[in-house]
């Protein structure tokens, strides 16, 4: 049976590495479409971005962006820059038949842009490549052009997607060039190659109702909400539809509400045909994979297969003398439901029961994955401790596998050789080495992921903070045998109390600190990292005595250091096996597992 052709639609998906203007061009190309339209007050970019994932620049557009312009509407679906969201990477790549590839015209194709753009090449999406910020000084379009064909070629592209069409824009300014050195125009260039290079979705005339549902949304008034692509057929408001799960089970439903989008809005309509993007209400028990077909004859679609996950910690209750003064969810009960709620939309998470009813193994795709997800968690107030990552290995036929990561480090040429021999010496392996000839230079590595664990705060203090750093997963290999761990050891707490300037600046010379004076402290609690390997109690609570205070001069000659204050990847990395991060919706603190001195020492000799 030929197949037909919806004109009036297309979907694409735009990639982009973190920082390189994704946002700031969806944004453009919504508002020009709409001055284009004469539909009144054009709409700007809504801010719409979890706070700690602005933080760690995983900027979210929001799952899908409507462009409306001439009689198509434009779908541009957003895709995480980050590898360690490969979940939403494949699930959103399903449902585009093109993919907009966005570089920056100094920095050029970079790691994560790798890991996506592989992925879109695998589902034989056509590629359009935009080199954005051209009003950059150092911007070097065509020699970043000829490292985006390079990364085509190395990721195996047909010879259709290497004749990709090329634009160069300056997307905060709203404007797009044809050729480097052309004139500015406006983004139309831009809308009309999309509409000639990005094929319309196709579908059989007669074939029944087929939605896949790609992403799971919420409502206050409507519950839950499935988003996802029409294939076949026609989804209408008030339909009764076959629900198809993942065990193979059909149930019955109806559609409350049907949404699609105008701009960054998400707006409700009667119908939505083959192609289009949308949201359904009604469908209580909807998870993301899910089919939702024609109830006489339903038909799932395949379901994504996804990548496993590469790190696994253990999110358990906050025993510490401080819990539950700092946040409302303390409680194991609070934790288990949040984190399995978690699991119904973000299908990269995989949460376990453990021995302890208060303690549960989450498993992602890489630290920065679950790194935002317990940012997540207390910013909503709940209160946790939290392991040492850990890898996750697998032994297929018998033979252990552990995670590689393929990692691009760029630094001042004199620190290369430095950090050759740190990756080397957690079984990295150089594969490339590039000399731009502006004093830095580009080193691909192949690393054991669990290399990597410790790795980023040593990189920065060997490169003296210019260095460049970024990783995604590249496949599994053999076990690398043992990793070199931390070399230094924790200055801990001896007793409850708040820590006093005096017994900051005599404990300075033993190492760097982590509190301040006035801090509240426990018994057990890290409090610094000691310059030697071993372990060590302090008193940093400890009173200057009184003959040492006979005169003000004395006490103001106290001379303190800036305590050092981590990051909760810097602190994931800091951590040991007999140690734990404390997080709570106003502190992070370092702590050992076991908190009193003379149990610990029986347990961790």
């Amino acid at each position: 049976m030929p197949l037909a052709h919806r004109n009036e639609v297309r979907n694409v998906a735009i990639i982009a590495h973190a920082d390189h203007g994704k946002t700031t061009l969806v944004d453009a190309m919504v508002f020009q479409a709409e001055l284009l339209r004469g539909t009144g007050t054009p709409q700007h970019l809504l801010a719409r971005l979890l706070d700690a994932e602005h933080e760690k620049t995983v900027a979210r557009l929001g799952r899908a962006t409507t462009v409306s312009y001439r009689e198509a509407r434009i779908h541009v679906l957003d895709i995480p820059a980050q590898a360690d969201f490969g979940g939403r990477v494949e699930r959103t790549l399903r449902l585009a038949e093109g993919v907009l590839l966005l570089v920056d015209a100094c920095e050029g194709p970079l790691p994560q842009t790798r890991f996506v753009l592989r992925k879109a090449l695998e589902e034989r999406l056509v590629p359009i490549v935009v080199i954005n910020k051209m009003d950059r000084p150092d911007s070097r379009a065509r020699e970043v052009l000829g490292e985006v064909r390079e990364l085509f070629a190395d990721l195996d592209a047909s010879e259709e997607q290497l004749r990709f069409p090329v634009l160069y824009t300056d997307a905060r300014r709203g404007l797009c060039r044809r050729d480097p050195e052309g004139p500015d125009e406006s983004l139309v260039p831009l809308f009309e190659e999309i509409l000639r290079t990005v094929p319309a979705p196709q579908f059989e005339p007669h074939r029944p109702l087929q939605m896949l549902v790609a992403d799971l949304e919420y409502d206050d008034v409507l519950g839950r909400i499935a988003f996802g692509r029409v294939f076949q057929g026609t989804l209408r408001r008030g339909q009764s539809v076959a629900h198809c799960r993942q065990d193979g089970q059909v149930a019955d439903c109806r559609v409350s509400s049907l949404f699609g989008r105008d701009g960054f809005r998400r707006v409700e309509i009667e119908e939505a045909g083959p192609g289009d993007i949308v949201s359904v209400a009604g469908v209580e028990a909807v998870s993301i994979g899910d089919t939702l077909a024609e109830p006489s004859r339903p038909a799932p679609l395949p379901r994504v297969e996804l990548d496993e996950p590469t790190l696994a910690i253990v999110v358990s209750v906050n025993d510490s003398p401080l819990a539950g003064l700092e946040g409302p969810y303390v409680t194991g009960r609070h934790l288990r439901e949040r984190l399995f709620r978690e699991i119904l939309t973000n299908a990269s998470v995989r949460v376990e029961e453990t021995d302890s009813p208060d303690a549960f193994r989450v498993s992602g795709r890489g630290e920065l994955h679950l790194v935002i997800l317990l940012e997540v968690l207390r910013r909503e107030g709940y209160e946790m401790s939290v392991s040492k990552p850990e890898v996750l290995a697998r032994e297929p036929g018998g033979l252990r596998q552990e995670p590689v990561e393929l990692l691009v480090v760029d630094c001042p040429q004199e620190f290369s050789a430095v950090v050759v021999q740190k990756v080397g010496s957690r079984g990295g392996r150089i594969a490339r080495m590039v000399d731009h000839g502006r004093g830095r230079v580009r080193m691909e590595f192949r690393i054991p992921t669990r290399g990597l664990l410790g790795f980023r705060a040593e990189f920065l203090a060997d490169t003296r903070g210019t260095g460049i750093l970024h990783h995604a997963l590249d496949g599994w290999v053999p076990s690398a045998g043992p990793m070199p761990q931390r070399a230094s050891g924790a200055l801990v707490a001896d007793r409850p109390g708040r820590a006093t300037a005096y017994a900051i600046e005599q404990l300075q010379p033993r190492g760097t600190m982590f509190v301040a004076p006035g801090d509240q402290v426990y018994e057990g609690m890290i409090v610094g990292e000691n310059s030697r390997a071993a372990d060590l109690d302090v008193n940093i609570t400890k009173q200057r005595r009184p003959s040492e205070t006979d005169s003000a001069a004395t006490a103001s000659e106290v001379r303190l250091m800036p305590p050092r204050l981590l990051s909760l990847e810097q602190a994931l990395e800091f951590a040991r096996d007999d140690e734990l991060v404390e997080l709570t919706p106003k502190a992070m603190r370092l702590r050992k597992r076991v908190l009193p001195a003379a149990l610990r020492v029986r347990k961790f000799p």
